[in-house]
């Protein structure tokens, strides 16, 4: 941008030096050296490129304010039809956030020759432009891009993503196989336990202590913070919650400061939280509290990926940016135990449910179905004595996950881990992976004013239908099971795929 002022200016001189001939080259001139001027100095060092997915339509939209990046060249992944009915309280993300059309970026791909430099960039043999480490990755990344949208064959024996599961299965599995070859996460060294790289892995919040854990074991980790995509803050709000907060004391001043203060020494010692204002930095958080947790840090809501358990819209979750991921109660520390159920031939029950009152969905599903002399329907505030919870699970055909005081609950992923059809009835929730996985394609979603309905819906679903949901969800299972150490598909490399989508749904750039 700076060669291109200086060439204005030169262009200029010559026509002062030549003022009786060139007097209309310039009011010519003129206007491309304001022009020129105004983005050298006002122009983002960070540029946020939102791409649509193919399966959604239109959109656009540019992140403002003080504190965030912007940007005039922005596409954003606007939301598809049913997606918008999130915001209208029903229940479902409808289509992925994929990439649909890409134009290679001019950093690093330029047919020139070029050289390396000691710093790590490359100098043009045909210009002194010389190409900083950040504009070197953001090429590999504008090559990631390209590679999913061609198209290019791949070769991967051990699994195959196929079948109406997916929004788009071979997009999914290119994307995939790119991120394994591609990307780099610096995991932050500062910060001690219990806080800081430690969590609970028996826990509701289980997948905090899991995906903290798994992150020193895994290959996209990498030492060197110059060739990390994406940078991870190794905080546990679950954490926070136990060794910070005062119970009973409804203060969370304590618990704010401690992750406002985390992000302040990252950022005064390491340059890449400023550069990106944090867009590149990603947190997991599956406690109640994350999102609000979050806030305390301005651009750590604004610009960071937010991965959550509390998918909320009306909690200001984006979709467009956050993660939603599985809420996973593990009592015994692994999924021992949990996984696999009787065929559905000998499913008794047709709809199951056992839980507390709390929030305002509950309430409603007991009013309706609670005591109701239905064998058919086993609601239940409280399970009759010597009645197992996990047992009714694998009797059932469907099995009920209503939200709480908060969207999430791990009813859903212990659904699909006993082969029972998760039945969602939620508000305002983005459901776990719903970037890449068409939910109503191995689970029924019911609005809450259908609750009256319950019975008449379920049954109107034939046999056939069932037997397909049920299915379908003994498929998805392996997205949503936990492995120590990691595997290929499971849920934490699909909660790593889902911010991979958003880090490619930003384009940095320094000044």
């Amino acid at each position: 941008m700076w060669e291109w002022s200086r060439r204005v200016t030169g262009l200029w001189s010559a026509a002062a030096a030549s003022f009786s001939s060139s007097f209309r080259l310039l009011w010519i001139m003129m206007p491309l050296f304001l022009v020129a001027g105004l983005a050298v100095f006002s122009g983002p060092r960070t540029s946020f490129l939102l791409f649509a997915s193919p399966f959604l339509h239109g959109g656009g939209g540019v992140f403002n304010g003080s504190s965030t990046p912007q940007s005039q060249e922005i596409f954003s992944p606007n939301i598809s039809s049913e997606t918008n009915k999130t915001h209208e309280n029903l229940t479902s993300i409808a289509g992925p956030l994929l990439p649909t059309e890409h134009e290679e970026t001019k950093n690093g791909t330029s047919s020139s020759s070029s050289n390396s430099t000691e710093d790590g960039g490359t100098t043009s043999s045909s210009s002194t432009r010389r190409y900083n480490k950040l504009e070197m990755l953001e090429a590999g990344l504008a090559r990631s891009r390209a590679s999913i949208l061609r198209g290019n064959s791949t070769i991967d024996d051990n699994f195959i993503p196929s079948g109406p599961m997916y929004w788009n299965a071979s997009v999914f599995h290119r994307s995939y196989l790119e991120m394994e070859k591609t990307l780099k996460v610096y995991v932050y060294k500062e910060g001690e336990p219990p806080v800081f790289h430690f969590g609970p892995c028996k826990h509701t919040y289980a997948i905090e202590g899991y995906f903290i854990q798994a992150m020193d074991t895994i290959p996209f980790q990498t030492s060197d913070p110059h060739q990390a995509h994406l940078f991870f803050l190794p905080i546990s709000v679950t954490m926070l919650t136990q060794a910070i907060f005062v119970p009973e004391s409804h203060d969370w001043t304590l618990m704010m400061k401690t992750a406002f203060d985390y992000v302040n020494v990252i950022a005064h010692k390491y340059p890449f939280w400023n550069r990106s204002l944090g867009a590149d930095h990603f947190i997991l958080a599956c406690h109640d509290w994350g999102p609000k947790i979050s806030f305390a840090v301005p651009n750590l809501y604004n610009n960071s990926i937010r991965a959550l358990c509390n998918a909320n819209t009306s909690e200001r979750f984006d979709p467009k940016r956050d993660v939603s991921i599985p809420e996973i109660h593990l009592p015994l520390g692994t999924t021992k135990g949990l996984l696999g159920g009787p065929s559905p031939s000998q499913r008794t029950v047709l709809v199951f449910y056992s839980g507390g009152l709390h929030g305002p969905i509950r309430p409603i599903l007991m009013k309706h179905w609670e005591n109701k002399s239905d064998e058919d329907v086993q609601i239940h505030s409280y399970l009759p004595k010597g009645v197992s919870y996990y047992g009714m699970m694998r009797k059932s055909k469907y099995c009920i996950c209503p939200s709480g005081y908060e969207v999430a609950s791990p009813r859903m992923v212990e659904a699909l881990y006993m082969g029972c059809v998760p039945v969602l009835i939620k508000e305002g929730y983005v459901i776990p992976f719903s970037d890449v996985l068409n939910w109503k394609k191995f689970a029924v979603i019911i609005p809450v004013r259908d609750i009256p309905n319950l019975k008449k819906i379920l049954t109107g679903i034939s046999q056939r239908q069932y037997l397909r949901l049920q299915s379908r969800g003994l498929k998805m299972r392996r997205h949503f099971e936990i492995n120590n150490p990691p595997k290929r598909y499971d849920v934490f490399h699909m909660i790593l795929h889902s911010i991979w989508l958003r880090r490619l749904n930003i384009r940095l750039r320094e000044s």
